[in-house]
């Protein structure tokens, strides 16, 4: 758990939440609409502007119980399109021997579970007003 020496402002969880709907919001609409959930969650405008407020409000939390949790919602969203590039690098790769499609299609399916995951748990501890964990620790 990070250690932090201030409170968090009531405004500065309220953008927190929001951030978390943003991304959740992108990822329903990649499960309800016509795009996947990951490629809505990385290239949607909600998660896009999601992650523009993290930066912008980045620094307010520096300190604060709540700097966990914007550290959180950036790295999920860069892990994500990093982990997307490479799985369709491979499959692109793999393609040539016909496999291509099958790594890409689970391997994609598999990244979007894993920023579902990442969003519910994030948001759950918000909501409860715990830290996420650090980047060392898990």
């Amino acid at each position: 758990m990070n250690s932090t020496t201030l409170d968090a402002s009531p405004s500065l969880v309220r953008i927190a939440h929001i951030v978390y709907a943003l991304h959740a919001l992108g990822l329903a609409i990649g499960a309800f609409g016509a795009a996947s959930v990951l490629g809505s969650f990385l290239f949607g405008w909600p998660s896009i502007v999601a992650v523009i407020i993290n930066y912008v409000k980045r620094s307010e939390a520096r300190g604060t119980w709540l700097e966990s949790h914007f550290d959180w919602q950036i790295r999920t969203f860069w892990w994500a399109l990093l982990w997307a590039l490479i799985i369709a690098a491979v499959s692109a790769v793999l393609a040539v021997v016909l496999v291509g499609i099958a790594t890409w299609v689970v391997g994609l399916f598999a990244l979007g579970v894993w920023a579902i995951y990442r969003v519910a748990r994030g948001w759950l501890r918000l909501k409860d007003r715990q830290a996420m964990p650090s980047a060392q620790a898990g």
